[in-house]
């Protein structure tokens, strides 16, 4: 087993567009891995409410959007296992691979086992899989790149447009799929994607550096126990929970919630307090929380792209286009089309602005208010009478989506690459992955308020929200930026 103690030596290599040949790899697993997710995703919510006679289960919406909600907030709360699992047994480099793996059988389950049956082993296996994936892919770029690297936040930015050519394209081909055969062959084709990033991966992992193997913090023999108990007792008090009628679809998303919550305070508090971290690391931990919670802020907003606004795509949304009518999941790849746009223009432009680009605790502050500012951007068409939007304002407002996204999401994973203490590196991309988690399951909770009635209420004060909490984020900016201690 790969020890803390190997030297960590950043790549020099500049040969995938001025970054590491190896970058190019995992660009492509994290495509495939991404197109196999949202093409899932964005299907699963008609799954679940549509009629039986349409292919779907017949479940109520606002028991469909929690479902969503909740699996969203798992997915990422499960990128705590992962990186416990990077941390403490595997290292990074190996958890990627087998959490890959686990994506895989998660889609099969979907594509084969019918009814909720199918729905709860696929999204359990997708969910976990897909927690390891993603705070094991970004460990492992931000393996590529010293502290000081001014290339890193480029580098995560071409990272992140592989992940956003998977969720624009994996929508459409699964959603054509699925309006023309059926929802089951949608989620085998979900599964063949997977497939095909595992096995790129599996091609091009010879060429990461050592560090990407390095276990930060060995598991002491025998000390699996106490987690495996944990792991059972987590497992019992959910049974318990559905048994006894406490938890049920509705009030997922909102449990999720809470949980991801607290697990996220006991994190904090054991970095703060742990004897592993120095005083500047510590400081640093502090610098993250208003950053944290900004970014709490823009994934409540963000991730509706999976509730209100699939909801709104489908009651609300003029999808004819010259006599043709495009099908309703297709929206959702409007967002990412507009990221790989955007991607290489924000990778040239931090990498040509250099320390004169706004700082990181900026570009957070700049992508929450950015959400909001979106939100409203919904109200000139509120109040409309049935599928009456017509397909350019959406175009439109998930346009600004993606200016926030492209100021907080690649920012965010770079800086949890660098801001966290040695002992608990991967630990510190899993808790800005669990603000993902948090604001999804939010984003579930938060869409049982909404219908089209009363949509003006709704946008508006959700859009007004985020702006508050933004500008509040950007005139703590200058103490952030003292605590971050040489992190920029």
């Amino acid at each position: 087993m790969t020890t803390p103690t190997t030297e960590h030596v950043p790549s020099t290599d500049r040969r995938f567009f001025g970054h590491p040949l190896v970058l190019g790899s995992l660009f492509s697993v994290e495509l495939w891995e991404r197109f196999s997710f949202y093409g899932m995703q964005t299907v699963m919510a008609y799954y679940l409410y549509y009629a039986v006679t349409e292919g779907g289960l017949g479940l109520e919406k606002a028991s469909a959007t929690s479902i969503i909600g909740a699996y969203g907030g798992l997915v990422y709360l499960a990128a705590v296992v992962g990186a416990w699992v990077a941390d403490r047994v595997l290292g990074a480099e190996r958890t990627l691979f087998f959490s890959a793996i686990t994506v895989m059988a998660g889609h099969i389950a979907l594509a084969v086992i019918p009814g909720l049956t199918g729905v709860a082993v696929g999204l359990v296996l997708v969910a976990l899989g897909s927690g390891g994936v993603k705070t094991s892919a970004t460990s492992v770029v931000g393996s590529l790149y010293a502290r000081d690297d001014p290339r890193a936040d480029a580098g995560f930015s071409i990272f992140y447009m592989g992940v956003n050519i998977g969720a624009l394209v994996g929508p459409l081909l699964t959603g054509l799929t699925q309006q023309q055969i059926g929802f089951h062959w949608a989620f085998g084709l979900a599964a063949i994607g997977m497939a095909i990033g595992l096995g790129i991966y599996a091609v091009g992992r010879r060429g990461l550096p050592d560090t990407a193997a390095v276990v930060p913090d060995p598991l002491p023999p025998g000390a699996w126990v106490r987690p495996a108990l944990v792991a059972v007792g987590v497992v019992v008090v959910v049974l318990i929970g559905f048994a006894t009628g406490v938890l049920e679809p509705g009030t997922l998303s909102t449990a999720v919630a809470i949980v991801v919550a607290v697990i996220s305070i006991v994190i904090f508090t054991i970095m703060l307090t742990s004897p592993k971290v120095d005083d500047d690391e510590r400081s640093r931990v502090r610098a993250f929380i208003p950053m944290w919670l900004g970014s709490v802020v823009f994934w409540s907003l963000f991730q509706q792209q999976f509730t209100v606004v699939e909801l709104y795509s489908d009651e609300r949304l003029d999808r004819n286009l010259f006599g043709w009518e495009m099908p309703v999941s297709w929206p959702n790849s409007i967002e990412p089309f507009w990221v790989i746009v955007l991607a290489p223009l924000f990778a040239v432009l931090w990498t040509k602005l250099g320390t004169r680009a706004p700082s990181t605790p900026a570009k957070f502050a700049i992508g929450a208010t950015g959400m909001g500012i979106a939100f409203l951007l919904f109200l000139p068409w509120a109040g409309g009478v049935g599928n009456s939007t017509p397909v350019l304002a959406l175009v439109l407002i998930l346009l600004v989506f993606a200016l926030a996204e492209m100021n907080l999401s690649p920012v965010g994973l770079s800086v949890s690459t660098r801001i966290g203490p040695a002992a608990f590196r991967n630990l510190t991309v899993a808790l800005f992955y669990l603000t993902v988690s948090l604001g999804s399951a939010l984003s579930g909770t938060l869409a049982g308020f909404y219908a089209p009635e009363h949509e003006g209420a709704y946008f508006g004060i959700t859009g007004a929200a985020a702006i508050v909490l933004g500008l509040v984020l950007f005139a703590l900016t200058p103490w952030i930026r003292r605590a971050m201690r040489g992190v920029r």
